[in-house]
């Protein structure tokens, strides 16, 4: 998908985007399309979660359930496609770590689970341990960003989470210290939802300027993989 019909679809807006915006996208887009694809040892099978709170609706903070989340079991089995699928996602991961002051990046597919229900589920990420599935339902939307962006498909800029919760703006809590959040769609050609990706700061105004444009560009390189 084209970055302005990403925009158009997503809802960004292109005077919210800074003035150099195609040089850096376009820049991003070189490094990540030479990108060399990750080790399947960097490959996060299993991860710890947080234990989930009474009826399993939020993360209790600080609190790791017993057993660890085994992402091999929603995907099917660690085939050689999985792997592949894997390893390009971590690779970017890796990447946008290393070029984004962020503090907590995940990347989600939209799949079903052994329940037959339709959720995000995390495919790989860095940062604290944090749910592994978001439900796509509308119950769950008024409370979670990545839930509404899941079914919308519309993005969630959020540069002061503080100011967005006095607002009455629904929010899933997974770190206290979180100060800004960007939730954006993976959108397949047909703009269809085919994920999102969520990124966290312990900072206020983060996703503006060069880091908007980095988020951006990570998007459309990841939506390309989980539609291949």
């Amino acid at each position: 998908m084209l970055i302005d019909q990403y925009l158009s679809r997503s809802g960004i807006q292109k005077q919210d985007l800074p003035s150099d915006f195609s040089t850096l996208f376009a820049g991003y887009q070189s490094q990540l399309n030479n990108l060399a694809q990750a080790s399947p040892e960097n490959i996060k099978w299993q991860y710890q979660v947080p234990e989930l709170g009474e009826g399993g609706s939020c993360s209790i903070f600080d609190q790791l359930a017993a057993e660890p989340y085994d992402l091999s079991v929603i995907l099917g089995g660690k085939t050689a496609a999985n792997v592949q699928m894997l390893g390009q996602l971590q690779s970017i991961v890796d990447f946008y770590q290393q070029q984004s002051a962020s503090q907590w990046f995940g990347v989600y597919q939209k799949r079903q689970n052994q329940q037959g229900d339709t959720v995000l589920v995390k495919l790989a990420y860095f940062g604290a341990a944090s749910r592994a599935e978001f439900p796509l339902t509308p119950e769950f939307a008024a409370m979670s960003n990545n839930s509404t962006v899941g079914m919308t498909g519309t993005a969630r800029i959020i540069n002061d989470v503080g100011v967005y919760l006095a607002a009455g703006g629904e929010y899933y809590t997974c770190d206290p210290k979180v100060q800004s959040e960007a939730c954006l769609p993976l959108l397949a050609d047909d703009g269809s939802v085919i994920g999102i990706i969520d990124s966290e700061a312990f900072s206020k105004n983060m996703f503006i300027e060069k880091e908007l444009a980095l988020l951006l560009s990570v998007a459309t390189a990841l939506a390309v993989i989980l539609q291949s």
